[in-house]
């Protein structure tokens, strides 16, 4: 098997750095061999980012007409969108039906950007004296953008369409463990014409090509998804470089279940946000938080309707339950179970390699439960990324909150109730950067998301999302004529 070239300028060719492996997680066989880039590739692909921007063909192109580039691209996506919702199935282990909607997103989030590019404008300021005042907007420069693996298509959709909006160049670092999503990116963006040197995409480790990737003093800004270690590690480097950053990192975020809530709601609710996408989600609802009058009966059940969770082949559109994505975050995961054994607390399903026949080849784990514990404990307290879910009752709305933000991450949040009144007062008092009420994990393009405290900074999405990639410039007019009378 030769190695799949990288997109480096508008060109495909083989990296200089040491080939990579990425493998099917429902059976672990090898779906292709990578090239990857060292630093030299870094270097050369931001040599022609540099330029690409330079160029008046891109950099004096009008916004409605940098547009149709994402227009393009949107539609090809479409175009092909079974095709590549099956290879990220193969590529990262998510069901079927879940990279579906993942590939859906990204072409949603092309034609949003397309739209915003079109649209965005600056501002003309109150004057205070006899001279106009505006705000215009520009494009940063290259933009670094480094994606994880449990969402590859959307993930790199959130990054490359806005930079591209706001007249970037964009150099993109997937995942060593799932890169085939982006390049399927590139060779779209240049079936639609982008102008080479606009978009590169570089499979590589972290360790190498992602911090030649931010070190590089051509780079501008970085973007980045996935855990707190390195995102800290971006920014120290950052911090150095006087250069902006997004971070969207980890969490372990609350699902509160209040006393009046709709127990049926809730109950599918709480699943879905701790067990689809086998938990592998920085917003997956792990510390499910219980009124202590309905906890008992709340968990009976929700014992029950967790142990009926289908976990088969990913191929599958009746699967709820794929694989993780490699033995070794299996084995990190059931390391958390053992963990919270020892910390004294009860396991009241899964946690555990089914036997299941067919299954035995592959990554999978059975969803977890688990009581007993205090909102102390580490298994409490760290993000897992996996589908392991801790039960905590709670007393009254004060002893909520308190619990609620005794955490280092701030990402997201539910709230199951009834009470309009009660729902507004737990949303606005809980620490998180977004809070969802009788539902979860619902977005939308058009609203921005992201984290407070060790869940990152910045936003994605939206208008912030579009501006985060851009720097702000005054413009002063003279209106009066008259000579500045210092002079005189």
């Amino acid at each position: 098997m030769h190695p799949l070239p990288l997109y480096l300028g508008g060109e495909w060719r083989i990296g200089r750095g040491a080939p990579l492996e990425t493998r099917n997680p429902h059976d672990n066989s090898l779906l292709a061999e990578v090239s990857t880039a060292d630093t030299a590739d870094v270097a050369e692909a931001v040599s022609c980012a540099e330029r690409a921007m330079a160029d008046p063909a891109w950099r004096n192109l009008l916004p409605h007409q940098r547009a149709l580039y994402l227009q393009r691209i949107a539609a090809l996506i479409e175009r092909d969108a079974e095709r590549l919702a099956q290879l990220q199935r193969q590529d990262n282990g998510k069901p079927i039906h879940e990279t579906r909607a993942l590939v859906a997103s990204a072409i949603g989030t092309f034609r949003y950007f397309a739209a915003a590019c079109e649209t965005l404008g600056g501002e003309i300021t109150p004057p205070r004296g006899d001279y106009l005042s505006m705000s215009v907007y520009e494009p940063l420069g290259p933009i670094a953008a480094i994606t994880p693996w449990n969402s590859p298509i959307a993930s790199e959709a959130q990054k490359i369409a806005p930079a591209l909006a706001a007249g970037n160049a964009v150099i993109v670092k997937p995942s060593e463990l799932t890169p085939l999503l982006a390049l399927e990116l590139a060779k779209l963006a240049d079936e639609a014409g982008l102008p080479k040197g606009l978009l590169s995409v570089l499979p590589g480790t972290g360790a190498i090509t992602g911090a030649a990737l931010v070190a590089h003093p051509g780079i501008r800004k970085v973007t980045f998804t996935g855990g707190t270690v390195t995102g800290r590690a971006i920014g120290r480097v950052a911090a150095d470089k006087l250069m902006p950053v997004s971070l969207e990192l980890g969490g372990k975020s609350p699902n509160i279940v209040c006393a009046d809530a709709d127990l049926a709601q809730a109950i599918n609710g709480v699943l879905f946000g701790i067990f689809s996408s086998q938990g592998q989600s920085c917003i997956a609802g792990s510390r499910i938080f219980v009124a202590r009058a309905i906890y008992d009966r709340f968990v009976a059940e929700l014992v029950r309707r967790t142990e009926a969770l289908r976990i088969g082949n990913p191929a599958d559109t009746a699967t709820q339950i794929g694989p993780l994505i490699s033995r070794d975050h299996r084995a990190k995961v059931q390391g958390y179970v053992k963990l919270a054994q020892e910390e004294g607390g009860r396991i009241l399903c899964g946690g555990a390699v089914p036997d299941d026949a067919g299954l035995e080849a592959g990554n999978y784990f059975q969803p977890a439960l688990i009581d007993g514990l205090t909102n102390s404990c580490r298994t409490a307290r760290e993000e897992i990324f996996g589908p392991v879910g801790v039960l905590l009752p709670f007393d009254d709305e004060d002893d909520l909150i308190a619990q609620a933000n005794d955490s280092v991450y701030g990402l997201a949040c539910g709230i199951w109730t009834a009470d309009y009144r009660r729902a507004w007062r737990i949303a606005r008092a809980v620490d998180a950067g977004t809070v969802w009420i009788n539902t979860y994990k619902l977005f939308s393009i058009a609203t921005p998301f992201g984290g407070n405290k060790e869940s990152g900074m910045g936003r994605e999405k939206a208008l912030d999302g579009l501006r985060a990639y851009m720097r702000q410039k005054s413009v002063y007019w003279d209106l009066s004529g008259r000579p500045l009378p210092w002079a005189n």
